[in-house]
């Protein structure tokens, strides 16, 4: 045994809830139970009670999620350790990405991640990191993916940002409308209409975006105001839907109203669109809402159409930008040969990857839309990278010749970015509204 496992003892098992369970009120199992806590507390969180315990335990069972808890082999008397508490939590679970062209790509989706500040630098995370990724490589998933609290914490494991998303706000006053009206009708519906509806058209969305991951059961729960912490609906979610011309629902929105009376806010929880059209009739509704003089949307996406749509784009202000989905390739060759392909080409790349899993040169060979990937002996690639790069290049959400000015990709053949940067090119603009 190494001192590591001298001092913890790693703990991997799937959420469950316990014997005297039921649907009206859900109990975690005790292993559950004291990751749910840990979780909690890692996140600063309220101490949760037996019940609220028991009602995320139920949404980690829905997912399927598998849970990791690093517990202390010989806790003090008096500390949270000596209640079962572990030191350390980390989870995992299969959804969809959209890789593009419609195609859907189960990845290792990571989440839960904590470590107590008592237990720091020794080398608990990097264990559980580890151990989870191999799992999922020998389970024969090509991509792992994360959203991440911090931004400096998971290159060093090999993810790269592949997805990022905006703040915006925008004075309705000031925007004066849109340019063109939308086809279709907009109309207000209840909290209810609204759950019952969305799934539907999440699914339309999800198909039809790249980057787009697919939904757990804590985001409807926290997007649709469908359950609070304490196990009742949310009464300030509002709703309204888009419908086509035909008057089939193709888009929805859920939304608060914040503030005072003199400045009221429009607080944008979720707006999903199936089409183009929907995106911009939702948000005409939203910009004629009276007594409103902000409307904020915290998961715009990076190429937004709304500002060019605007009569006044001036009235849209971006107010936060940052890294969203995180992707971590597993296996170099699926990964790549899953995705579609715009542009045909012949490209070799070398990927550095200290973990192994994606390590190795591959001829990329793209032809008709779709790819050949094989791997290579050659005595130089065209381009090398690692493989946080190749995660950021993956869905083509990142311009390679962007990252061969930042001194990530590295050209070894004259031309082979821009060869690259051609096959690459996504069909849609990346944008994922799934937060995990």
């Amino acid at each position: 045994m190494t001192a590591f496992d001298d001092d913890y003892d790693i703990r991997t098992f799937p959420a469950a809830l316990g014997p005297d369970s039921t649907e009206a009120e859900p109990r975690a199992d005790e292993a559950t139970g004291a990751w749910v806590s840990a979780e909690a507390l890692g996140f600063h969180e309220t101490a949760l009670d037996a019940a609220a315990v028991g009602r995320t335990a139920r949404r980690l069972v829905a997912d399927g999620r598998t849970e990791t808890g690093v517990h202390l082999r010989e806790p003090r008397d008096g500390s949270l350790e000596a209640d079962g508490f572990p030191v350390a939590t980390f989870e995992s679970f299969v959804k969809t990405v959209n890789v593009g062209g419609g195609r859907l790509l189960d990845a290792h989706l990571i989440s839960g991640v904590t470590v107590q500040p008592t237990h720091r630098r020794k080398g608990i995370l990097r264990r559980m990191m580890t151990d989870d990724l191999a799992r999922a490589a020998s389970g024969g998933l090509a991509v792992a993916a994360l959203t991440a609290s911090e931004g400096s914490i998971y290159r060093r494991f090999g993810f790269g940002v592949g997805v990022r998303e905006r703040t915006i706000e925008i004075d309705p006053r000031r925007a004066s409308g849109l340019i063109s009206e939308p086809e279709g009708t907009t109309e207000l519906v209840s909290r209810a209409t609204l759950v019952d509806l969305a799934p539907a058209v999440f699914a339309r969305f999800h198909a039809r975006t790249p980057g787009s991951i697919d939904r757990h059961e804590g985001a409807w729960n926290r997007m649709l105001g469908r359950e609070r912490p304490d196990g009742t609906p949310d009464p300030a979610v509002r709703g309204a839907v888009h419908r086509d011309s035909a008057g089939a629902v193709d888009g929805y929105v859920s939304y608060r109203v914040e503030g005072s009376d003199e400045a009221h806010t429009l607080v944008v929880l979720d707006l999903v669109a199936a089409t183009d059209v929907a995106y911009l009739g939702l948000w005409q509704l939203l910009l004629s809402i009276d007594l409103i003089a902000s409307v904020r949307y915290a998961d715009a996406p990076q190429h937004d159409p709304l500002s060019h749509a605007l009569v006044n784009g001036r009235a849209l202000r971006v107010t936060h930008d940052e890294d969203h989905v995180w992707f971590r390739v597993l296996d170099t060759v699926a990964a790549l040969q899953a995705r579609p392909w715009s542009a045909d080409g012949v490209v070799t790349i070398a990927v550095g990857d200290a973990l192994g899993h994606a390590a190795g040169t591959f001829r990329v060979t793209s032809e008709g839309g779709s790819a050949t990937v094989k791997r290579a002996a050659v005595r130089r690639a065209d381009v090398e990278l690692d493989v946080a790069t190749l995660g950021s290049l993956w869905l083509g959400g990142v311009d390679p010749v962007t990252l061969a000015a930042a001194g990530l990709v590295r050209e070894r053949r004259k031309g082979a970015v821009q060869t690259l940067r051609a096959m690459l090119a996504p069909d849609r603009p990346l944008h994922s509204i799934t937060g995990f």
